[in-house]
């Protein structure tokens, strides 16, 4: 088998275990499948932006070209700090951008993937979001009516609480054992009591499996612009990397936009 395409993020479906789809173009193929098996990756030596489509000779910010970067709504402060967040006051890079992705319903959420984490993130990405962080367990700690007020108690939740995941432990399946119900009535009592108010009542936790054969002792990043061709057998998928046998891992969303002919 052999397809090329622009790599996009894997698509996933919430199953036991996680479904995962690698996007090279308009193709769509099932990963899981390949377990287990020899793989390669092949990159074509040409990038595409995934906003506009134009060739460009450097990717930023996993697929943009530069003036998309420096201009799109999908690039602006507030994606990385959601408290900087200007869309419920009508302004941003695009407002009705703003309008349609972060002036609507967000959650902030507890993850599992190394340590208990805090994030944010549209309740319409549920559970989208927790699965490319390779999270094991996940559990909603508050709903809000828009990005910014999120962003706000997660700035709060940050005096407590970390905001990144290891994605080393993450990948060798070395979590925490703590309890996320736990966790969330501690930080009940924490918050000030106007943003305490966000905070839900019962919510359902959920735990995530993945196709993983066997976790790696000791992980190592690869990726296509100092190794134009990754191969070897596929023994994992967590989060959006890829993990081979022999511990070396790629990120797949890392390198969205480049022309990729995968071969199996």
């Amino acid at each position: 088998m052999q397809i090329t395409g622009n790599l996009a993020k894997m698509k996933t479906e919430l199953a036991l275990p996680v479904n995962y789809f690698l996007r090279l173009g308009d193709e769509r193929l099932l990963l899981n499948e390949f377990l287990g098996k020899p793989v390669s990756l092949v990159f074509e030596k040409q990038i595409y932006c995934v906003n506009c489509g134009r060739k460009t000779p450097k990717s930023f910010a996993q697929g943009f070209c530069y003036p998309c970067f420096a201009n799109s709504p999908e690039n602006a402060e507030c994606i990385i700090r959601p408290e900087l967040c200007r869309g419920h006051l009508g302004e941003g890079r695009d407002p009705q951008w703003e309008l349609e992705h972060h002036v609507q319903p967000h959650v902030v959420y507890l993850a599992l993937s190394s340590a208990v984490k805090v994030g944010v993130t549209r309740e319409s990405q549920m559970p989208t979001r927790w699965i490319d962080q390779g999270a094991s367990q996940a559990l909603v700690l508050a709903r809000t009516p828009n990005r910014f007020t999120a962003g706000t108690l997660e700035v709060a939740l940050k005096s407590f609480l970390t905001d990144k995941t290891n994605w080393q432990r993450m990948l060798k399946g070395e979590t925490s054992q703590e309890s996320l119900h736990e966790v969330k009535d501690l930080l009940k009592e924490k918050l000030a009591p106007e943003l305490a108010e966000h905070i839900t009542g019962d919510e359902a936790l959920l735990e995530i499996q993945y196709p993983v054969l066997k976790h790696p002792s000791k992980v190592t990043s690869v990726g296509f612009d100092k190794m134009p061709e990754i191969q070897g057998v596929l023994s994992g998928i967590k989060g959006q990397y890829l993990m081979f046998e022999d511990g070396r891992v790629l990120n797949i969303r890392n390198h969205a936009g480049y022309q990729i002919t995968f071969n199996a």
